[in-house]
């Protein structure tokens, strides 16, 4: 009942065409990220500027000038990529197609981690703009930052197209309310009345380590702010991934949707960026790096940037205006953790599909989206917000470098990829035009690993070496779990069925017995309508009393089914099981011991803890057994027969086409 209120009602695996997305929903999916990222990407350059004073803020209108330049490369460049590879996958499918399959699987490292990372740095900034409207929550952070997670994953797991309607009201609403911000905030410079952000007022002692800068110090600082502000890239590749989520013709939609996501990213960012110059923002990593405070700066909180160009512009932190744009930010930033959920379930799903991590991630839900791949973000993120404190400024060091990573090897297998198809396109026209193709994919690829080697080399030490680590360990993770598969598929691999097909000589069938009783009857006569060669009960006497009462009933009962007790010392019983079961084998080795479990089937959770733990261990024992087959008879109990009602069942617990039928609780424990 409660999955069904929070994800809705199951859908046919033929709805999913239902799903498919229209631009306007398209947008505020796969480009919140970007998009939102503009409410912190200039304040991160600032944060860097300002470990040197006032000193060093000229640099920021050049800073942002070069991040613009790069996003514009990047659109440009994966525009190229949506048309070339249609099918979804993004920079792992162009890095796997045209560099290998190690080159893919570094590419796709990088993007998993790179949207973990999504999912903890958005929510983390919408907290952080909720407790700069409102003071009192910011002992709530972590608190509140768990709460959102949970909350988009339950939305995630009603479905792509509920999520995207669920979402394109805050995003269009983030968008106006931002531009009417810059708007205004410019025409009142425009007119002489330039907005003054509170702040202003504000000097900044430079950090210790961090004063009279010159030289190579000074271009690293700059390069740091530089690595910094590129967080306003992130999300950008995700449409690239999500091309078969789009309406036909899905290539020319997921195109137009990028070129309007770089267009409103690039003219949102150039707004807040000139707006915080033009107001004054002063922001530090620490708030006693201000002078002329009043009062103690350890109690002084911050706002972030785009709250104080909200209450400079609208006339003070009480007016709708400020409390609107905080809104809107705080739910969009929030919001754009939504790019990483649809990201990560589906390249997660493909890796799967190839082997490369566990096969359950392939399979959709209830409501068609990839929840397995959700719900592992989702607990991944949540750690890492508990973790960190739902901190900004130590989670950013993680941040971008899986973004620029999948950049740079994207890129290089576009060009590859050009390459081949110049040497059989003999067309002058299609010729002219993959060699521009190629041309923006070459300079994509350079730029962007120059910015990977920037950012590698300013952040590296400040946390991003952890980005790092977890990349490589899910890169040999990933190879492992391939190599798994590839092993069994070759030991299960038949070359000759007739041999596989040989009967065996015999079967032998035990029954195991505890006391005679529904559920050891209904074992018995299941084994004895298989008619096996040979059939026999078996009882391990841990207390002799009893089996001395059950020798008596059986007798009594006349059961037509050899009794054989074994004696037990130590009252153990699976250890005098296994040891009988291999006499047997070692004596009659090409015949099949065939071990019938009675076992019970309950329907609270409850209950699974009160019966069923010396079949269970039993049974797992033997699996391990060569010629031996383990067959559970079920015995439903009473409470069962509410746990099989079709309301309860999942629909469409069934992924993979197999004939549909009811399950029971044994069923699932089993397939787990």
């Amino acid at each position: 009942m409660l999955k069904r209120l929070v994800i809705g009602r199951a859908k046919r695996s033929e709805e999913l065409g239902e799903t498919l997305l229209p631009k306007r929903l398209a947008l505020p999916i796969f480009a919140s990220d970007p998009l939102s990222s503009v409410a912190y990407a200039t304040q991160e350059i600032l944060l860097v500027l300002t470990l040197g004073g006032l000193a060093y803020l000229h640099f920021t209108p050049w800073i942002a000038g070069a991040v613009v330049a790069l996003m514009v490369v990047v659109v440009l460049s994966y525009r190229q990529v949506v048309h070339a590879y249609p099918s979804g996958g993004g920079s792992y499918e162009v890095a796997s197609t045209n560099l290998g399959p190690s080159a893919g699987l570094v590419v796709a490292a990088s993007l998993m981690v790179d949207y973990v990372m999504t999912v903890a740095v958005s929510v983390a900034s919408g907290v952080d703009n909720i407790v700069s409207a409102l003071p009192a929550l910011a002992d709530y952070r972590v608190e509140m930052a768990l709460v959102f997670v949970a909350l988009l994953t339950a939305i995630n797991l009603r479905g792509v197209r509920e999520s995207g309607q669920a979402f394109a009201a805050p995003t269009y609403l983030f968008i106006s309310g931002v531009l009417i911000m810059v708007g205004t905030g410019l025409l009142r410079y425009l007119l002489g009345d330039a907005p003054v952000a509170e702040s202003a007022a504000y000097g900044i002692e430079p950090d210790p380590g961090d004063t009279h800068l010159q030289g190579l110090a000074l271009v690293m600082l700059v390069l740091r702010a530089f690595s910094s502000g590129c967080t306003a890239l992130t999300g950008v590749e995700a449409i690239s991934n999500g091309v078969p989520a789009f309406r036909k013709p899905k290539s020319r939609n997921a195109a137009a949707t990028l070129a309007a996501m770089g267009l409103i990213a690039i003219t949102m960012f150039v707004g807040v960026t000139t707006l915080a110059l033009v107001a004054k923002v002063h922001i530090t990593d620490d708030p006693c790096r201000l002078t002329g405070l009043p009062g103690d700066c350890s109690s002084y909180i911050q706002r972030t940037v785009i709250a104080q160009l909200a209450a400079s512009v609208f006339g003070g932190e009480n007016s709708v205006g400020f409390y609107f744009i905080q809104a809107a930010t705080a739910l969009v930033l929030i919001l754009a953790a939504n790019t990483a959920f649809n990201g990560f379930p589906l390249l997660a799903s493909i890796l799967a599909q190839r082997r490369y991590l566990p096969r359950q991630l392939h399979n959709r839900g209830d409501r068609l989206a990839f929840s397995n791949g959700i719900l592992a973000l989702a607990i991944v993120a949540g750690l890492l917000l508990w973790a960190y404190k739902a901190n900004v400024t130590s989670l950013i060091h993680l941040y971008i470098l899986g973004v620029f990573t999948s950049f740079t090897l994207s890129q290089t297998g576009m060009v590859r990829h050009w390459n081949r198809e110049l040497r059989t396109e003999t067309d002058p026209a299609v010729r002219r035009r993959h060699h521009g193709a190629r041309v923006i994919n070459a300079t994509g690829a350079v730029i962007t690993c120059l910015v990977l080697v920037i950012v590698l080399a300013t952040k590296f030490t400040q946390g991003a070496w952890l980005a790092v680590l977890a990349a490589i360990v899910l890169f040999g993770m990933m190879r492992s779990i391939r190599r798994h598969y590839d092993t069994v598929s070759a030991e299960l691999a038949v070359t000759d069925p007739r041999s596989e097909m040989v009967p065996p000589s015999r079967v032998l069938a035990i029954v195991l017995v505890s006391t005679i009783h529904k559920p050891t009857l209904r074992a018995l006569a299941y084994a004895r309508a298989l008619r096996p060669d040979q059939l026999e009960a078996l009882n391990v006497a841990v207390d002799r009393d009893a089996s001395n009462e059950l020798q008596r009933q059986w007798e009594h009962y006349a059961i037509p089914v050899p009794l054989k007790v074994l004696d037990s010392p130590y009252r153990e019983i699976t250890g005098s099981v296994m040891d009988y079961v291999r006499s047997i084998r070692r004596d009659s080795p090409r015949d099949v011991v065939a071990v019938f479990i009675p076992e019970y089937v309950v329907g609270h959770w409850w209950e699974a803890g009160l019966h069923n733990h010396s079949a269970l261990w039993l049974k797992s024992r033997l699996l391990f057994t060569p010629g031996v087959m383990v067959i559970s008879v079920p015995w439903q109990l009473s409470s069962s027969a509410r746990a099989d009602r079709p309301a309860a069942r999942a629909p469409g617990s069934v992924r993979r086409g197999e004939p549909t039928r009811a399950r029971t609780s044994k069923d699932v424990s089993m397939h787990r």
